[in-house]
């Protein structure tokens, strides 16, 4: 299976940096950043900025930042309307939201799910933008058990990743 990670509107670098440290660990061939995105060793910054995301992003990632292949988009709707066309399956990572959602830990996610993922976070509180729900061919979401509503990103991106590459 291959899968491609899509961190949209994540507003924390200590969420990518750890979401970058766990890509890594379980093989996922590529990141795409998108929107607010902080970018490690984003050349469009000046240089004391850059210096402090990337410094924000390797507490966490470890160096896992330097061995992911990342990309950035400018135009998500359009890359994964491509991506799309490339045959690959788009999965967003949700909760509490109104369209058919599939438990992360459902026994038949492995019939739903295909060979090529693009599985996408959205921004902490918010989730992923609505405008984005009618390219995503699949919605999963982890079941709480406790009184909270969501996980950390970083922590759901960990249970997500774990979950579809050992279905």
């Amino acid at each position: 299976m291959e899968v491609v990670l899509v961190l949209h509107n994540i507003r924390s670098c200590y969420n990518v940096g750890a979401i970058l440290r766990s890509a890594e660990g379980f093989g996922v061939s590529s990141v795409i950043l998108s929107g607010y995105t902080p970018r490690p060793h984003d050349k469009n910054l000046l240089p004391h900025l850059r210096e402090k995301l990337d410094k924000e992003i390797h507490k966490t990632a470890l160096g896992a930042e330097d061995m992911l292949k990342t990309e950035v988009a400018e135009d998500l709707q359009a890359l994964l309307s491509d991506l799309k066309s490339q045959n690959y399956q788009i999965v967003g990572l949700e909760n509490n939201i109104k369209q058919d959602v599939c438990q992360i830990n459902d026994p038949g996610l492995r019939k739903k799910l295909g060979q090529k993922i693009v599985l996408i976070l959205g921004e902490e509180v918010n989730g992923i933008p609505e405008e984005l729900y009618d390219l995503i061919d699949l919605f999963v979401e982890i079941p709480m058990k406790g009184q909270k509503e969501s996980f950390n990103v970083s922590v759901a991106a960990g249970i997500a990743l774990y979950a579809i590459m050992n279905v």
